[in-house]
């Protein structure tokens, strides 16, 4: 008897080790797939960088940056292309001069040359370690102005961590994803410093929103008498007095702050 329930014993240890090493062997498996299926999905992703799908060629998506030039491409009052801008690994970079709204030298707010109204922007930034940046839209060319930002709505680049501005405006409305000094980006979604960063703008009729990792973070109207009202509030009408008057049509400008920052994948999409 006692022979018996020492077999019995032993069986079931054998049985249980062998049940746990397979599943031990179906975890490792697993593991495994999931790190293929991961470094696949990177590869994808590198290898469709700064390029349109056949969907987003049928629904008439244009490219506006291809990874290899800066065609189209020139800075703000000028005909050129900024030379401290550089088309490096498939992104747009500017290297920071460290001088803050001033910019680098030979550098400044870059523009797409050609003005949209209705559309649906998107594109992907990466900002350093306590930078500043921003993305323009509905901007206007003037004599008037130095900067692109005295004309135009911003979408703020920021590291939200590091940067001051994070901590100065009014509700967070500095951090990135934000209507710079206007709205906040709610919620505040921004990936840290030196990751990618997927955002949108769509603009119709007045009404814009923004959308940054996949998430709507603001929505608001333009010419409407809240917005006139907010505005006032802000910072803009000091630098210009008819700022709240953004125009129905305008350039996508990308902002020289002085700081290292990435743009890649712009495309729009003309509503």
């Amino acid at each position: 008897m006692k022979k018996t329930i020492l077999a019995l014993t032993t069986f079931a240890f054998i049985a249980f080790s062998c049940g746990d090493t397979n599943k031990k062997e179906n975890k490792n498996a697993e593991a495994e797939e999931s790190i293929e299926k991961t470094n696949e999905a990177d590869v994808t992703e590198a290898s469709e960088l700064n390029t349109l799908s056949k969907g987003e060629k049928e629904e008439g998506w244009k490219l506006l940056f291809d990874g290899e030039t800066s065609e189209n491409w020139r800075g703000y009052n000028t005909d050129v292309f900024p030379s401290d801008w550089k088309v490096k690994e498939g992104t747009l970079f500017m290297a920071g001069s460290g001088r803050g709204e001033a910019g680098s030298e030979n550098g400044g707010d870059i523009l797409y040359d050609e003005v949209f109204d209705n559309f649906h922007l998107k594109l992907e930034w990466k900002i350093s370690t306590g930078g500043n940046s921003g993305i323009f839209y509905l901007g206007q060319e003037s004599d008037d102005y130095d900067f692109i930002w005295k004309t135009a709505p911003e979408m703020q680049v920021l590291d939200n961590e590091k940067h001051p501005d994070a901590m100065l405006g009014t509700d967070g409305n500095r951090k990135a994803g934000s209507l710079y000094d206007i709205y906040p980006a709610e919620p505040q979604n921004a990936k840290p410093a030196g990751e990618w960063n997927s955002v949108e703008i769509i603009v119709y009729n007045g009404t814009v929103v923004h959308k940054q990792n996949g998430e709507t973070v603001v929505e608001y109207h333009l010419w409407t008498p809240q917005w006139k009202e907010d505005v006032a509030n802000s910072k803009f009408p000091e630098l210009n007095e008819n700022w709240a008057d953004v125009a129905k049509e305008g350039y996508i400008g990308l902002q020289d702050h002085g700081d290292d920052v990435w743009f890649r994948n712009i495309k729009i999409k003309q509503l």
